[in-house]
């Protein structure tokens, strides 16, 4: 049954006696020997003749008072099960190289387990969370695997054999952690160690920073970015994304803004801004922008991930609003929503029908950029302006972006001793490097996608898109999809000649957690838009039928 985000809910099960069914495979399943190995009292008990077999005592007592049947249980997995009263957990006892290093657990029920396992021969089946009143079983299959080069020294095995593991689950509600917990791993044999566990509660926000930096840092046998990518595909990657977006809903829903400078103005365009851990790019925009010509007829607005900087960025806009005689919106967030949920915010703040997102690290090259986007929202053909770019350079003057389009890398993942075909779709750039003076790479022409550092949008058109989507964590590739959904839409993003300067990675902080993001984005982004790539999109010269050129359209 899935939940509001379309993924899954949490099951709430009865008390054992009014869930008994029938397994109608039960019998061939059961293990006769290791339940009667594991249950000394039931050999006892049919050496006296008080029940025929294991399998029936199994049927009669053993399912009511919460025994394993020898075998690896078929619970529900990857889900918070709920326990009714009465319900014991009673699983064998065997001994074997494991241990939990941390479970964490954030308010709104996202549960992060790390630990390793000795399973180099017998491959572990399950990994039980036991907490009070509830317990989650994560299904071997969906733990993601990696290299720990201190467990191979401890257990004295020379082999390549990704002892460490981490699960993750959002369980879209609080869970109680009062007390110690208990944990489970078991191999498929049915040997099961059993670890007790100290969770620790923490944010929601601070589960997702420590998963991701435990996502970019965490050691891999072969190409460490692929076969992280690789575990993500493990239901890991739904899950983060899951415990993202109802930590976007909570930071969007009541932004602070605060206006500085006319309030009742009309405007030819509205350029959004959003910042992240340095204040100082506001001023210097506002200077900046400020000496451009005609931009008496655009508002700036800053949106800022960083609440931190709040009296810092208001005291900055008022005086810049000031100073530059520019009108400044501010609109501060509660916590980092990520790139494309705060512009979102921001486009709604706006007061004109012409939208340019644009990065902090972002400034006009011509002293009247203003007046030229203005003529050219009045001037070139409808079909290239309802969604556009501009070439952007670097500070040696080469160019940087004329566009952007797609490649898919195919890449080999090992995972259980055997390869795996993965393949990455990931953006590359027209021109990148090429001199100043070339005119092929800036040319108004339709293109695949732009960047989002700057984007110049019709505003009804942003929002019948809805904008950009807040499944993406923090930056990257947020841009490309919304790219490829105007796309399939009908409507390719254009260049237009329009040149601007880019500081690339210039505009805010990166830190660890931000290189997990974009491990999750490229894995959202090639799932999302593989395919759709691969038929008609991939390449400088795809074969998409609105990005053909002229002459090609006239042969088909």
């Amino acid at each position: 049954m899935d939940d509001e985000t379309g993924l899954r809910t949490v099951y709430n099960i009865p008390p054992v006696a009014d869930r008994v069914q029938a397994d109608a495979d039960l019998m061939e399943r059961f293990d006769e020997r290791a339940y009667l190995d594991e249950n000394p009292d039931v050999a006892e008990a049919i050496a006296r003749g008080d029940v025929p077999s294991g399998y029936a005592h199994y049927l009669m007592h053993g399912l009511h008072e919460g025994r394993l049947p020898g075998i690896p249980p078929r619970e529900p997995r990857q889900v918070v099960v709920r326990l009714g009263p009465g319900v014991s957990e009673k699983p064998p006892a065997r001994e074997f190289k494991a241990t939990l290093e941390a479970a964490l657990v954030s308010r709104s029920g996202g549960i992060l387990l790390i630990g390793w396992v000795d399973d180099s021969v017998d491959p572990v089946d399950s990994v039980r969370f036991i907490g009070p009143g509830w317990r989650l079983t994560f299904d071997g299959a969906c733990l993601a695997r990696v290299r720990r080069a201190d467990v191979e020294e401890a257990v004295g095995k020379q082999i390549h054999h990704p002892y460490g593991f981490y699960g993750f689950l959002f369980a879209s509600g609080p869970l109680a952690i009062s007390g110690p917990c208990k944990v489970e791993i078991q191999l498929q044999s049915g040997l099961c160690a059993r670890v007790d566990a100290a969770p620790m509660l923490v944010e929601d926000a601070g589960l997702r920073d420590v998963l991701l930096t435990y996502v970019s840092a965490a050691d891999h046998f072969g190409n460490t970015q692929v076969q992280a990518i690789a575990g993500l595909d493990r239901s890991i990657g739904l899950e983060i994304i899951r415990l993202n977006r109802h930590l976007t809903r909570a930071l969007i829903a009541s932004p602070y803004t605060e206006r500085f400078g006319r309030m009742d103005a009309n405007y030819d365009g509205s350029l959004v801004i959003c910042l992240y851990g340095k204040p100082e790019f506001l001023f210097l925009q506002a200077a900046l922008y400020g000496a451009v010509a005609g931009m008496d007829r655009y508002e700036l607005i800053f949106v800022s991930n960083s609440p931190e900087l709040a009296e810092t960025l208001l005291r900055e806009a008022k005086a810049s609003s000031r100073i530059y005689g520019l009108d400044i919106t501010v609109v501060i967030l509660p916590g980092n929503a990520g790139f494309g949920a705060a512009n979102n915010v921001a486009v709604k703040a706006a007061r004109s029908d012409r939208i340019l997102i644009v990065n902090p690290d972002v400034f006009p090259m011509a002293p009247d950029w203003a007046t030229r986007h203005s003529d050219i929202l009045s001037s070139a053909p409808r079909e290239g302006t309802r969604f556009f770019g501009a070439p952007l350079y670097y500070d040696d003057g080469s160019l940087m972006h004329g566009g952007m389009f797609f490649e898919i890398d195919s890449v080999l993942s090992h995972e259980d001793g055997r390869p795996r075909l993965c393949e990455l779709a990931r953006v590359e750039h027209y021109g990148k490097g090429t001199p100043p003076e070339l005119p092929d790479f800036v040319r108004p022409r339709p293109v695949p996608a732009v960047t989002g550092a700057f984007m110049s949008w019709d505003r009804s058109w942003f929002e019948a898109l809805d904008g950009f989507s807040h499944d993406y964590v923090f930056g990257h590739y947020e841009d490309a999809d919304l790219c490829l959904r105007s796309l399939q839409a009908g409507v390719p993003p254009w260049i237009q000649d329009l040149k601007m300067w880019h500081l690339e990675g210039k505009g805010s902080v990166k830190l660890p957690r931000h290189e997990g993001g974009s491990l999750v984005n490229r894995w959202l982004f090639s799932c999302t838009w593989g395919e759709t790539i691969a038929a008609d999109l991939l390449g400088p010269a795809p074969n998409h039928p609105l990005l053909r050129p002229p002459a090609r359209r006239r042969r088909s």
